[in-house]
């Protein structure tokens, strides 16, 4: 299959919208990183997202909507998710909510749960490809399933080039990690995982702390990002690495210094931006040499959580 290149032109996300209601998968860029769209109500395009990533059937997918309107016709929200929504969208926060009774999406979007992850991405591409498209798309990272996350459209012409129809280059993706993903199930709010939207912003928003969640399950995930074993390079890696051992390629940060750094002054904000670049880079120097990754230590506050949180993923033995 000949992956199509779109720019982010009226013209061209006419036709990648024009695709996407043939049901064929179109990449496009949001403010977090790259999507795999597919149309969320057409179950061949769903499928396709599934067949293209090689991802578990059993992950569920996050729906994307152009506006606060089209999400509540597709979950239940109610006046804590509302509020939220309010004020995080459009933005960095998926929401897994009640679904609504026929809502018209493919059951393989929620994994045949009762509950659905949803947002409003904050990226004039995205939002102007979901208006033109005029419906919810379903889009998972649009890498292959496990692997390091895309935050440009190069990125993910090496991964999934030659699988899916098209990918719209609307450049690098500002944020760079995945959006934070929040539970709003019986009445409790629990992160389920760390990304965009700082964990201190939400509870500043809810004026409260959030629950803390159970273990996830990994036959049975409740959203996306809960593998043990995900955002993953090729090579082994190591973190809170304050030098590099021999052999290492090291990604630095702030005063520990590296062959690649996330942000020599220690900002969260550019590091979680150059996350996944940084570890394709790393990647590529370690498996020219055979070596590994070592990453110097993020604080476990705002980003950092969610840097963290893909870098201990990144580092889990892969199944």
């Amino acid at each position: 299959m000949q992956t199509l290149s779109y720019t982010d032109s009226a013209q061209d996300l006419h036709a990648a919208a024009i695709a996407l209601r043939a049901g064929q998968l179109i990449a496009f860029p949001t403010e977090t990183v790259y999507g795999l769209g597919g149309d969320a109500r057409n179950d061949m395009a769903v499928a396709g997202i599934f067949e293209a990533k090689g991802r578990p059937r059993f992950n569920p997918l996050i729906v994307h909507v152009a506006s606060l309107q089209e999400a509540q016709e597709l979950a239940v929200f109610d006046t804590k998710a509302l509020a939220l929504a309010q004020r995080f969208w459009p933005g960095p926060l998926t929401m897994v909510l009640p679904a609504r009774a026929g809502n018209g999406l493919s059951a393989l979007v929620t994994a045949d749960l009762p509950s659905l992850a949803i947002r409003v991405p904050a990226h004039k591409t995205a939002l102007g490809l979901l208006a033109a498209f005029g419906g919810p798309v379903a889009a998972p990272s649009a890498n292959i399933s496990g692997a390091i996350s895309p935050t440009t459209a190069a990125h993910v012409m090496q991964g999934l080039g030659g699988r899916i129809a098209g990918v719209v280059d609307g450049g690098p993706c500002a944020v760079g990690v995945e959006s934070t993903i929040l539970a709003l199930l019986g009445g409790s709010a629990q992160i389920l995982r760390h990304g965009g939207a700082e964990q201190e912003d939400i509870e500043a928003a809810l004026g409260a702390a959030l629950d803390v969640p159970a273990a996830p399950q990994e036959s049975r995930p409740l959203a996306p990002g809960q593998l043990a074993s995900h955002y993953a390079p090729d090579s082994a890696l190591r973190m809170n690495a304050v030098a590099a051992k021999p052999g290492e390629v090291m990604i630095g940060f702030g005063p520990y210094l590296g062959d690649i750094t996330l942000s020599a002054n220690g900002t969260l904000r550019e590091a979680a931006a150059n996350l996944f670049a940084a570890l394709r880079r790393a990647d590529a120097m370690a498996a020219a040499t055979g070596g590994a990754i070592a990453v110097a230590p993020i604080p476990f506050e705002g980003l950092g959580r969610a840097i963290n949180d893909r870098l201990t993923r990144a580092a889990a033995p892969k199944p």
